[in-house]
Order: C-alpha cells, then sequence, then structure tokens
C-alpha cells in the first residue's frame, strides 16, 4: 500500500445531491476526488472526461467532485448544485464553501484529480487538463479484479421532468422564439405564446446531420438567426451547427465533436477542425463569430470562403486589452454584432469586453479582472457584475442587455459611455444564461428554473412563457 498518508474529507462539506458520506465508507473500492469550479469549462471537461471512462468501466471506480466556488454565489448550495447539473454532472457532489478539502489536500489549482486507491492512500494525482487520464485510471484499477457491486451512492433530488432543461440560447423574432432546450439536446421554434411548433433535434446527445426527424445535436447553446437560417452554437459537439429554417435541414459547418485546438485556414470538410466549447454565436458581413470559452479566444468562419479565423485573445484567462492575439479573455460566453463592433461577455473576467471588427482591437468596457467581481452600479471604472452570461441589444436603442448570472440580475450597459444599471424586476432570476430583444419585450432563458420569461420593459411585468412541452 502507497505510504502517503490518509486522510479523509472535512466535515464541512455540504453534500448537494447525495447522503452524506466519508472517504472511510468508501474503503474498498478505488475514489477520484475531482477539485474543480462550476463555472470553469475546463474543469467541467476534466470531470466529462473522467465519467467517460466510467461508462466504458461501470463500477470500478466511485467518482466525487468537490466543488470549490470561485464566486460568491457559489457558496449557495442550490446555485453550486444547478450550476454543475447544467453540465450534465451526476455524480455526487460536495460543496467547499471556506475551501476546508482543499487545504486538507494540498491543491493549488482547478481542475485538480486525485486518485485514491481502495484502501485510500493517495496514488497520484492530475493537475490542470494535462497527463494521460486513461492510463492513470487504468493504472488505479489494476488491483480491482472485476467490477464491483453496484453500490455507488443514489443521486437525490434529481432535476424536476418539465418541458425544458437547463435552456441556454434564445432567438427572439417579431412572431418567433426560438429556444436551446440545452439538456434536452434539441432546438425548438415557439409562437410567443409558448408553443412548439418544430422540434429540431432527435432529443438525444449525437452530432447528425440531416432532416427534421434525423439530426441531433448535444448540449446546443448560443443562436443566431439571420434570415431563414438559425446558427447553432453545439457545444457538447464542439461544433457550429446550421439549421435550414425553410426546408429543416442541419448541417455541420465547422468541427469533429471533439474538444481541440481549432486549426485556422479554409475548410474542405467540417471535421478538418476541431473547435473547443464554443458558447455562443454572432453573424456580421457574412462571418459568423464564436465565442470559444475552451480556448479562451474569439474565432470567426467565413460563410464564403469556409475560413476559419482566429482573431483575438492569447489564450490565457486574463481582461487584458489589446490588439488581436495581444489581448486576453477570461472564458468568453456570449457575443453580440452591432455595427462594425463585437461585444463580448467574459464569464470568468466578470467583465464586458467590445472587439472592433477592423482591426480586432479588443477594449474593456466594464470589469477589473478574473478575481474582481460584485454587484455594483455606475460609472464603468466603479461598476461590478459577476459571471455575466449573455448580451443582447434591440436593433434601435443604445442600450446593451446583460443576464448577470452571478447576481441573478438584469443589468444594462448605455453605450457610448454611459453607466451600468441594474433592472427593477419582480424576484431575482435563477441562472439566466441567454436574452433576445423583440416585439417589446426582453426574452430571457431562466436556466435554472427550466424556463423562458417575456419582461415588459414599460410596464416592468415579468411573466413566464408557458412552453408546452
Amino acid at each position: 500500500m502507497n505510504e502517503k498518508r490518509i486522510v479523509d474529507l472535512p466535515k464541512s462539506g455540504i453534500w448537494l445531491n447525495a447522503a452524506p458520506s466519508s472517504l472511510q465508507d468508501m474503503r474498498g473500492r478505488p475514489v477520484v476526488l475531482a477539485f474543480v469550479n462550476g463555472a470553469s469549462i475546463w474543469s467541467m471537461q476534466r470531470v466529462a472526461e473522467v465519467a467517460r471512462w466510467q461508462a466504458r468501466n461501470p463500477s470500478r471506480l466511485q467518482l466525487l467532485v468537490v466543488q470549490v466556488p470561485r464566486f460568491e454565489f457559489e457558496r449557495e448550495p442550490q446555485q453550486s448544485l444547478k450550476l454543475l447539473r447544467r453540465h450534465g454532472v451526476k455524480a455526487p457532489i460536495v460543496l467547499d464553501a471556506q475551501w476546508d478539502a482543499w487545504r486538507q489536500f494540498d491543491v493549488q489549482s482547478w481542475p485538480t484529480l486525485v486518485l485514491l486507491d481502495a484502501y485510500g492512500a493517495e496514488r497520484e494525482r492530475l493537475v490542470g487538463a494535462t497527463g494521460d487520464l486513461d492510463r492513470a485510471l487504468n493504472s488505479l484499477c489494476e488491483g480491482v479484479p472485476r467490477p464491483l457491486e453496484d453500490d455507488e451512492p443514489r443521486e437525490i433530488n434529481a432535476e424536476p421532468r418539465l418541458p425544458l432543461q437547463f435552456p441556454a440560447g434564445l432567438v427572439a423574432t417579431a412572431e418567433r422564439l426560438y429556444v436551446a432546450d440545452t439538456g434536452h439536446h434539441r432546438i425548438l421554434e415557439c409562437n410567443h405564446a409558448g408553443r412548439i411548433l418544430r422540434q429540431f433535434g432527435l432529443g438525444s446527445a449525437d452530432l447528425i446531420n440531416g432532416g427534421t426527424g434525423e439530426a441531433a445535436f448535444n448540449r446546443p447553446q448560443g443562436l443566431a438567426l439571420v434570415r431563414d437560417v438559425l446558427y447553432v452554437a453545439d457545444t457538447g459537439n464542439h461544433a457550429l451547427r446550421r439549421i435550414n429554417l425553410t426546408s429543416g435541414q442541419v448541417d455541420t459547418l465547422a468541427g469533429n465533436g471533439r474538444a481541440a485546438t481549432p486549426s485556422a485556414g479554409v475548410l474542405a470538410q467540417p471535421w478538418d477542425s476541431a473547435l473547443n466549447h464554443p458558447l455562443a454565436v454572432a453573424v456580421a458581413d457574412n462571418q459568423i463569430y464564436i465565442a470559444m470559452a475552451g480556448d479562451n479566444h474569439i474565432w470567426s468562419y467565413d460563410l464564403g470562403a469556409k475560413e476559419l479565423r482566429w482573431r483575438a485573445g492569447s489564450g490565457v484567462v486574463e481582461v487584458r486589452d489589446g490588439s488581436g492575439h495581444l489581448a486576453a479573455f477570461a472564458q468568453p460566453s456570449s457575443v453580440v454584432a452591432v455595427q462594425h463592433t463585437l461585444y463580448v461577455s467574459d464569464a470568468l473576467g466578470s467583465a464586458i469586453r467590445s472587439v472592433q471588427l477592423r482591426n480586432d482591437l479588443v477594449q474593456t468596457l466594464v470589469g477589473q479582472g478574473p478575481w474582481e467581481s460584485g454587484n455594483v452600479d455606475g460609472p464603468r471604472l466603479r461598476a461590478r457584475l459577476q459571471y455575466p452570461q449573455a448580451l443582447a441589444m434591440g436593433p434601435d436603442s443604445p442600450l446593451l442587455w446583460i443576464a448577470d448570472a452571478g447576481n441573478g440580475a438584469l443589468r444594462t450597459l448605455r453605450l457610448g459611455g454611459g453607466d451600468l444599471s441594474t433592472v427593477n424586476l419582480p424576484r431575482r432570476l435563477h441562472g439566466p444564461a441567454a436574452l433576445a430583444v423583440a416585439a417589446g419585450a426582453i426574452w430571457i432563458a431562466e436556466a435554472d428554473a427550466h424556463a423562458v420569461l417575456r419582461f415588459d420593459p414599460l410596464s416592468g411585468d415579468l411573466s413566464e412563457v408557458p412552453i408546452d412541452g
């Protein structure tokens, strides 16, 4: 047995979706302690990789997710749970709100996988997204001669079965709503009353092109509509997809289903380049601009030339201004194109950025850095956001609407040097993940409540759109 000291989880941990347990109780089965942050795409990708190994090797090890908050809102158990469930996490989750487990296991960064053998001793740890995960897990389970009995902790308080599950993409027109029903792996076309007119995607997680009854998506998120074409950031497939609304045909423009560094240049075939967690799309001048959260870049795809270009962002997690590749983003989550400017919400940077499309110059409008967040209105240098997830702008208004997810608020930023303000709503929003402006209303995808809302800025009325399933 490994001679490293054997420690257990501190008593301060809050079990979010399983009955409280201890590492002592799990003796006899190898355990992977995944120290992650639910707001971080890279953390969630690592958990997904372990879950895929488990699917290929059932009952060989126990995955235990330790959620360590980066933002203040993540200290609230229900909000942390929702954040991880949005990414499909089903393993037992412990909220380490005070960072006690982090210190006890001497963890230094997210994500860190601590591999414990069947005796509870640490065998190895994998830090970041590097390291041969399959080799490490296979080695960890070498002493287990056969699959163990299926006595893994059961998930409790599961999400309710509703017509929508964690919707995270939205487009509105004068008559229609297009909703990315992310947790159900589909795109819905609805009228403003919520009646579903068409469904794109079979509802199973897959990467399949074809007509209305054939195509499949995997956790789609950002949407952009140009005439009769709907462009989709198919996040779970790491792909850019296109829906022809006239024919119902779905095809793929870029991506091969795996998260990897994109390849700049003309794509003879869509699969000639991987993408890395595209979260949002916007269209301007025959270019699709992509918020690529997995590599902290802004990319563009030329619809005519079929060319993929790295436009801005160095890849490091920072809020840094500059031209093109000299600038830096912190997990860009939403983009909106207005004239010759692209506005970007930087989720981990709690920032709103702008990119001048003529020269790719990046500037920060609101935000002070990856560790500066809050809930403050007023002048831009003083204003604070917390984990902004979505942006929208009407055709005739200088207001940029912001889904301030960490604060459960709808905010506005007046362009041209104006202040950041909080919109007076009847209640707090639960995980706002997408926004759209149309027909005199602000439409909100309230992901954590599995709902779409309609807000009337003139009357102040906030109502749920009854999606009919």
